[in-house]
């Protein structure tokens, strides 16, 4: 059975690097699939691999191909669709990784995102687990890209602004069709504990005891040399932090 994983938050609380951690620990238990729905298509460089082509250069292409009549009538646009996103997977020890990307032209895609959320719900059947670095207003979701999680992982930094738009993606959830199992806040890059008006917050808006990792001395030197965060020594705090956070997640 596939457990679904998505990472939201605000641009800026480390969503990615955690996301990026995540993939790594998990490929130690099962094949992950790993989904970078961020327009920014970061999640390549934090796990250390290329980043390939994006599906919605993929369906740019195929809606172009459409229009233009060139596209193959021997074969079913789903499975035209299907075959594309397997050819656009990058494959790297205990994971695979898709890009989402963006629409690149004007138009409505209605049918191709119907079509590209039932072929990325038929590839991850096909994985122990599937981890998704959301984009920050989790549209993709909103669009149902994805149908069910499993578990939602918000970000946030020790700000109250960050509090508030966790609470607005956790509202968003409510207000949707896509089901969510667990729903864990992470304090992220806070430099002294938890702080106790962040702790009020959290609790004001139904978060409960929030995960807190501090900052990290680590990360900046990585990211300096254009090195993966997935290169992190064993006693790192962001390393620490989610190795804790799948522990209290049970996975």
């Amino acid at each position: 059975m596939t457990t679904t994983i998505v990472v939201a938050g605000k641009g800026g609380t480390g969503k990615t690097s955690i996301s990026a951690l995540l993939v790594q620990v998990l490929s130690k238990k099962g094949v992950v699939l790993a989904i970078d729905a961020d327009p920014a298509t970061n999640l390549n460089q934090a796990l250390g691999v290329d980043p390939g082509s994006t599906v919605g250069r993929i369906r740019e292409d195929m809606t172009r191909d459409i229009q233009a009549g060139t596209l193959s009538p021997s074969i079913s646009k789903p499975d035209y669709l299907e075959g594309q996103i397997r050819a656009a997977l990058v494959e790297s020890k205990g994971f695979d990784l898709l890009s989402i990307g963006r629409p690149e032209g004007p138009g409505c895609y209605c049918a191709a995102n119907n079509m590209l959320r039932m072929s990325v719900d038929k590839l991850g059947r096909g994985y122990r687990y599937v981890v998704i670095d959301s984009e920050a207003g989790m549209e993709h979701i909103s669009r149902q890209t994805t149908r069910d999680v499993d578990v939602l992982v918000i970000v946030s930094d020790p700000t109250q602004r960050s509090i508030r738009t966790a609470a607005d993606i956790k509202g968003l959830i409510g207000e949707m069709r896509t089901r969510v199992g667990q729903i864990a806040l992470v304090i992220n890059r806070s430099p002294d504990g938890l702080p106790p008006e962040i702790a009020r917050a959290a609790e004001k808006y139904g978060f409960g005891s929030p995960l807190t990792i501090g900052q990290d001395p680590n990360l900046a030197g990585l990211e300096i040399k254009g090195r993966p965060t997935t290169e992190l020594p064993a006693d790192s705090p962001l390393r620490l932090g989610v190795a804790d956070l799948v522990a209290r997640l049970g996975l």
